[in-house]
């Protein structure tokens, strides 16, 4: 089996605007990194979450997204991406998961939440939908130890805690099976599961509704 591979590497870059209300927007450009970068554990995606420093999506998901919609004009990095990779995805990914990725080591700490604000920057109004129904999410990083990496890279795979909980059975445990509490409980006690899910499951185990349809297609 070949080694996972970094194709592309990309930095997020915060746009100065402000939208209709006059608040500050979350515009950003996705900018390629021509060479390496240092990476914190504050990451390269604008997130305040440490969980949350890169946003890994798998390369081959944009010709499935170019069938969906019958589209040419979507372009690697799009998706909001911080690593476009090869030989990786949901299936063969899992929680904890974690690689030597040049000078840095990286964790799986969740997969990616679908969001409308993706769906609105790509303007196709039901993406965020079509991104969870079919489990081509992505996932993301955290650091666990700084320093310089670029792409045209192979990641080593150094340990592997869950190897029952693939990113694509997170996504099933979340999105598909969500009246199965012991599933959710289960998932609750991998020690590395990103804060942003524990809070979501937790509410769940304790009957509190969680707003899907606001993330999903955004405020009415």
């Amino acid at each position: 089996m070949a080694e996972p591979y970094i194709h592309k590497l990309f930095h997020r870059k915060k746009l100065d605007q402000q939208n209709q209300e006059g608040k500050e927007s979350m515009a950003y450009i996705n900018e390629e990194v021509k060479g390496s970068i240092y990476v914190t554990e504050q990451g390269l995606t604008l997130e305040k979450d440490a969980d949350k420093a890169l946003f890994v999506y798998p390369w081959k998901h944009y010709y499935d997204w170019a069938d969906v919609y019958e589209l040419d004009t979507m372009q690697i990095g799009d998706i909001g991406e911080n690593l476009s990779v090869l030989e990786m995805d949901e299936y063969a990914v899992s929680l904890g998961d974690t690689f030597q990725l040049g000078e840095a080591i990286v964790q799986v700490s969740q997969p990616y939440l679908p969001s409308w604000k993706l769906a609105r920057r790509l303007q196709i109004d039901d993406f965020a939908l079509q991104m969870q129904q079919s489990g081509r999410t992505g996932w993301y990083f955290r650091i666990l130890q700084a320093g310089n990496i670029q792409a045209e890279q192979d990641m080593e795979l150094i340990d592997r805690p869950y190897p029952q909980w693939s990113i694509a059975a997170c996504n099933e445990a979340m999105h598909k099976f969500k009246e199965d509490l012991r599933l959710a409980d289960d998932l609750l006690q991998c020690d590395v599961l990103g804060k942003t899910w524990e809070n979501m499951l937790k509410k769940r185990l304790r009957g509190i509704p969680l707003r899907t349809k606001r993330r999903l297609f955004g405020p009415e």
